[in-house]
């Protein structure tokens, strides 16, 4: 016996299952990643060692995002003519994503001066959190200035490299200085800024201090003319270190700009410490003022404002002597090495007039080869 089913009745069951099926979508996908959201965020609330593991996976799950964004966005901005626009792009999605995902903001004061450009930003570095102060600051038309290694990062690195990262090989001079000098022309010529952590690696401390300077960063204002902008994040210890994370704001301060007009290489140290100065007094500033004091150092910190003494000539044993080696043609006395005549002017030291490399007594090099200014206090 066949039953008759109305045509209408047919019709009507494809018609609203096609017309339900995106909401439908939607909705599993959140009965899917809520349970598991919802999980996350109550362990996140029980102790700040689960929020710090918990708030690592939610970085780099961020990071790994936007990554992904910037590379893809960098085609499209390069053919529209605004391919170093990429930074800022992907560095307000960061601060979007990351941190409302993590629960943390960034109170920011003197914004107006980041309007600067084109500049020469240089801001202190703490840890891998920066990124989340980078992201609420970060100007358009702005590039960055990184090591070498990091171009081989998994997705990050490739970013990178699509938004215009300026590389640096730390582990060679020559190499170095070529990257500055084309970094420098490049960004008046395309009139674009440069972001710069002049202290080359992390510093997480509870107490307020900065590491030393690296030079290359005041080497490029100066032989490109580019005013600095420094940035100075508070010390954020008690938010963030290794073991430890919380919830909060922590404040981020933009100074005004330094001028660099009529300066030569000569002026790179005195401007490097006068920098050094003015962040390290603004971070101390703006910080918790009940964290520890620094630990106490030795009368002899190294100051570039300190007299230098040349030690191009190349000491056997130790420059205990304050009288240089003397020259005297065919002697038997070894000849000073001359380091005008093995390779050019580099962004990590002083040349003088005469052709020698001025560096401190004290004055040191990290592995990474490049001479530092001013010492944590």
């Amino acid at each position: 016996m066949l039953i008759s089913v109305p045509k209408v009745a047919l019709l009507s069951v494809p018609t609203n299952t096609r017309s339900m099926s995106s909401p439908a979508l939607i909705l599993k996908s959140l009965a899917y990643l809520g349970p598991p959201a919802y999980i996350l965020h109550r362990l996140s609330q029980t102790s700040p060692r689960i929020r710090y593991y918990i708030r690592n996976i939610l970085y780099i799950c961020s990071v790994g995002f936007c990554s992904t964004l910037g590379f893809c966005s960098a085609i499209p901005l390069f053919l529209l003519g605004r391919r170093f626009d990429v930074n800022y792009i992907v560095a307000r999605t960061f601060y979007a994503t990351f941190g409302r995902l993590s629960g943390l903001q960034v109170v920011v004061e003197g914004e107006e001066h980041l309007q600067t450009r084109p500049c020469v930003l240089v801001g202190n570095h703490q840890s891998m959190l920066d990124l989340l102060y980078l992201g609420s600051i970060f100007p358009r038309g702005t590039r960055m200035m990184a090591k070498q290694s990091l171009k081989y990062v998994p997705l990050f690195g490739q970013f990178m490299q699509a938004a215009g990262a300026v590389f640096i090989d730390r582990g060679n001079n020559a190499a170095a200085v070529r990257s500055l000098q084309a970094a420098g022309e490049e960004v008046k010529r395309c009139h674009t800024s440069i972001w710069v952590f002049p202290e080359g690696t992390r510093t997480s401390r509870p107490y307020h201090d900065l590491r030393p300077f690296k030079k290359g960063a005041f080497h490029l204002a100066i032989q490109a003319g580019l005013p600095l902008v420094p940035v100075v994040a508070e010390n954020y210890w008690n938010l963030y270190h290794k073991g430890h994370s919380d919830f909060g704001t922590f404040r981020v301060r933009v100074l005004p700009p330094v001028p660099t007009e009529g300066l030569t290489a000569a002026d790179v140290g005195d401007l490097a410490t006068r920098i050094h100065e003015q962040m390290l007094q603004v971070l101390r500033e703006i910080s918790d003022p009940n964290a520890p004091a620094p630990p106490a150092t030795p009368a002899s910190t190294f100051s570039v404002s300190q007299p230098e003494k040349d030690i191009s000539v190349e000491a056997s044993s130790t420059l205990k002597e304050a009288t240089p080696v003397p020259f005297t043609g065919d002697t038997a006395v070894p000849r000073p090495r001359d380091v005008s005549e093995e390779r050019p002017e580099t962004p990590y030291s002083e040349v003088t007039s005469e052709g020698s490399v001025r560096r401190s007594e004290n004055d040191t090099e990290e592995e990474e080869g490049m001479v530092l200014v001013g010492r944590p206090r």
